[in-house]
């Protein structure tokens, strides 16, 4: 199973963040707190426009 880090901008406030697609923790925005990705048991749910991968593993 791979997974790969992704830059979400939030759908609130458009403050980027990278992430992990297979988080395993509920992810916030840094700036306002809205929910950027929460778990599945695989890949995440995203909550955000993907805006580049950055790298993948």
């Amino acid at each position: 199973m791979t997974g790969r880090f992704l830059t979400v901008a939030c759908g609130e406030c458009e403050h980027e963040a990278t992430i992990f697609d297979r988080a395993s923790t509920v992810v916030t925005c840094s700036e306002c707190d809205a929910v950027l990705a929460e778990p599945t048991g695989g890949k995440a749910t995203l909550f955000g426009e993907v805006v580049e991968i950055v790298e993948e593993r």
